[in-house]
């Protein structure tokens, strides 16, 4: 399915905070695996071109290979890709980002735990995307933690300064957003959640109660995460990518849109003819016997 017309818009809209967003959204983690910045800029124009109003990132989204080259001034890190793509930006999209793991004041890797850490991250942000502002910052939570309020009370502080729009949260148990909750609004929560690896089942349909976005990453890659999926395929998927005369990719993406409408999905790719591929996953409607056929 290669519908050149298709737009973001196909996925339909949903709440992101206090902004209507197009519910099929773009991920940066891929933009600088290719040291090609000028190809990384390109697939982020064709995003927005194709109606992605939302995209995330990370302080911690860097090049592996070393200082990529992006015109005025040497990069690393996906931020400054999209501030090279987008700058200005003019209301053109909203940039969530995240915090927690990344480089520390001390210039060491790390996770953030204290106000002054998290500051860093913050100002680090806002400084490689060139914005005053950043709309939405989601805090990411290692595996193992218990209490996040000290951590999330910190961003508050930093909302009600202005440095920061919207708050979020990754990575998270129910009890932590019910502790998030405690202390500020909470616009989305971002979990790994994809066809073969349902763990947060629960947070995503308490999520649809409350009027929270939820947003899944890996909904592509499932369990092979950060590796990218794999040539092995679940074998429902495959007979419904067959069914619609779409990819697996597609499908698993679409899954992900039918899951609820409060649910947005952030496919990462380096690539403009996979942009187009997942934007057009948007316009795919599975039927009940594809649904029950996935599980």
């Amino acid at each position: 399915m290669s519908d050149l017309k298709t737009t973001a818009a196909a996925a339909g809209t949903w709440w992101l905070g206090d902004r209507v967003v197009n519910r099929m959204g773009f991920g940066s983690m891929r933009l600088t695996v290719d040291p090609d910045v000028e190809k990384a800029v390109r697939v982020v124009r064709l995003a927005v071109e194709l109606g992605v109003d939302h995209i995330d990132t990370a302080a911690f989204y860097f090049s592996p290979g070393g200082i990529l080259e992006v015109g005025d001034g040497p990069a690393r890190y996906a931020t400054e890709i999209l501030r090279r793509a987008l700058s200005p930006y003019a209301g053109k999209v909203l940039i969530g980002t995240k915090v927690g793991p990344g480089i520390l004041p001390d210039g060491e890797w790390g996770e953030a735990r204290t106000a002054a850490q998290l500051r860093f991250q913050v100002l680090e942000n806002l400084r490689r995307l060139g914005v005053e502002r950043l709309d939405l910052v989601n805090l990411r939570v290692f595996r193992g933690a218990d209490s996040i309020g000290e951590r999330f009370a910190a961003l508050a502080a930093m909302r009600d300064e202005g440095l920061i729009g919207q708050l979020g949260l990754s990575a998270v148990r129910v009890e932590q957003l019910d502790e998030a909750l405690g202390i500020a609004p909470v616009a989305c929560v971002q979990n790994s959640f994809s066809v073969d690896q349902r763990r947060s089942a629960e947070l995503l349909k308490i999520c649809g109660e409350r009027g929270i976005a939820f947003v899944p990453f890996f909904a592509i890659a499932g369990t092979g995460r950060e590796s990218g999926a794999g040539p092995e395929q679940n074998a429902a998927v495959t007979r419904v990518a067959a069914r619609h005369g779409v990819t697996a990719h597609q499908v698993r993406l679409a899954w992900t849109l039918h899951q609820g409408p409060h649910v947005l999905a952030i496919p990462g790719t380096g690539s403009e003819k996979h942009m187009r591929a997942n934007i057009t996953a948007g316009a795919v409607r599975l039927s009940a016997d594809d649904l029950d056929d996935l599980g």
